[in-house]
């Protein structure tokens, strides 16, 4: 081997450690100042579940259809929390699960929503996670669905006697932000407060740890590589979409003073483990 090869393989070397030493450097930065904020609990989990239960709630899921709606609905179920599950969507979905049997289905048109606005009555709770992208709907399509379309449903549900509204937006949602999805989301979550709900809950989650059946190559490409980090940086950049699910249900039982509340990904990592401690 030639001087000259030797000196450029040991610049490559030198590179990639700068390279890693810098991304590690960046994770664990992510990972140790995504604070945000966390209810505390006066009672335990169990306990807390148990007393939301005797009051009878019922609650609406907007976007049952997508990867956290999916998910969302199945823990719902499981958990038996509220006497009435509803899905709002533009679609009836079909179920083979027996536990399904009883999720009262509303099917709206998006476009017309005020001649559906009795689909959105007598519930207590309302999770959205309706959303698309600006790859699948284009820029138009993207603002109507994750802005406009979640907008009028909050205004419905409000009128509706909902009072705790729970939205999945995305971490680093900013009005003011230069990116449009991040924009997007921003503002939507600013014009839902405006609202004035009883109780206003976000969560920003990070990537979401999921295997879509929707091709999403970029996104798969990502999940890929970051899922080997995740192990030890578990919420600078990702969070399992369960986890997501778990936490909206376990901050719903939660009592807290504040009337809006956002959580960022380690807080609803932190909700989310909740569940899992819960049940070892």
């Amino acid at each position: 081997m030639t001087r000259n090869a030797c000196n450029c393989r040991g610049f490559v070397v030198v590179v990639v450690s700068v390279v890693v030493l810098w991304v590690a450097v960046l994770l664990h930065h992510l990972e140790n100042s995504d604070q945000g904020y966390l209810p505390r609990m006066t009672q335990d989990l169990q306990t807390l579940k148990e007393n939301y239960k005797a009051k009878n709630k019922t609650c609406f899921i907007l976007g049952a259809s997508g990867e956290t709606g999916k998910v969302l609905l199945k823990e719902l179920l499981q958990s038996q929390l509220f006497s009435r599950i509803t899905l709002i969507g533009r679609r009836k979905l079909t179920f083979e699960d027996e536990a399904y049997t009883n999720v009262v289905q509303e099917v709206v048109d998006f476009e017309k929503l005020d001649d559906f606005a009795s689909a959105f009555e007598g519930h207590d709770v309302g999770f959205c996670c309706l959303g698309t992208t600006k790859a699948k709907a284009g820029e138009e399509g993207f603002i109507r669905v994750d802005h406009d379309y979640v907008l009028k449903s909050a205004e419905l549900a409000k009128a509706g006697g909902c009072s705790h509204f729970n939205l999945e937006s995305s971490k680093g949602a900013e009005k003011t932000s230069n990116f449009l999805y991040l924009k997007v989301k921003g503002q939507v979550e600013a014009d839902i407060e405006a609202l004035d709900f009883v109780r206003y809950s976000i969560f920003r989650p990070a990537m979401l740890l999921v295997d879509r059946k929707e091709s999403r190559p970029t996104e798969w490409m990502a999940r890929k590589f970051l899922s080997p980090l995740s192990h030890l940086f578990p919420t600078a950049i990702t969070i399992p979409i369960n986890f997501v699910a778990r936490a909206m249900i376990n901050n719903a039982v939660i009592d807290v003073d504040n009337k809006v509340e956002i959580l960022e990904n380690k807080a609803i990592y932190n909700l989310g483990q909740l569940w899992e401690n819960e049940t070892k």
